[in-house]
């Protein structure tokens, strides 16, 4: 399958977070380079020398494109909750026929029950449980980028398929399912549409509002 829009949102941002760190810490070496009876009466530089945890470098990419999102799960024993933050720089959203965005992220924060094979290893009973699994947005990101995955893999046919639904996206959507920013509300500004029949070919297209104007690319 050739490399697609999502992809290379994904590899364009991780790269620019790699390039900015990289120029920081190079930057913080130049700042730090002093003469040996400098360091000798100063101690040393290196934060983790002190015992002091080093803070990761939050760059633009990540005051703009990344969110939190918590991953809780209740044992139906105990009741006990656990929960789990990690971030984000997209969602990726499964969609249905005759859906819309704001449905799909309805489902995406749907809770789900674990048993059968799937049972949640519950800490305070010690053992597999049944549990109950969410997924809520934390911290919403200043920009949200959200993938509809229209790629589906399917077992009958060996190969991957493209879903052709219609889903309805608003000019402006709000946020429901978030635990900060309630009112928080989005404008689209772009979109990125694949024109073809399979994930093998095909290209892209995309449309990007400028000015109260939409432009086709």
């Amino acid at each position: 399958m050739h490399q697609d829009a999502h992809e290379f949102l994904n590899f364009l941002l991780n790269e620019l977070v790699d390039i900015l760190e990289k120029e920081a810490q190079a930057a913080k070496n130049d700042a730090e380079t002093s003469s040996p009876s400098e360091k000798t009466a100063n101690g040393p530089k290196n934060p983790q020398a002190n015992g002091v945890k080093k803070e990761p470098l939050v760059t633009w990419v990540h005051k703009n494109f990344q969110g939190i999102l918590t991953n809780e799960t209740r044992c139906l024993r105990c009741e006990t909750v656990t929960a789990r933050d990690e971030t984000f720089f997209d969602l990726s959203l499964d969609i249905e026929q005759n859906s819309s965005i704001t449905s799909c992220l309805k489902n995406f924060s749907s809770t789900e029950t674990l048993n059968a094979e799937d049972k949640f290893f519950c800490d305070k009973c010690c053992s597999l449980q049944e549990a109950q699994k969410r997924m809520k947005i934390k911290k919403p990101p200043h920009i949200l980028v959200i993938h509809l995955k229209r790629f589906k893999y399917i077992e009958q046919l060996g190969r991957y398929k493209k879903l052709s639904y219609r889903v309805v996206f608003p000019l402006e959507l709000k946020l429901s399912n978030t635990m900060e920013d309630a009112d928080l509300e989005y404008s689209l500004f772009a979109v990125v549409v694949h024109v073809g029949s399979g994930p093998n070919h095909g290209h892209y297209v995309s449309l990007v509002k400028s000015h109260n104007h939409w432009l086709f690319f």
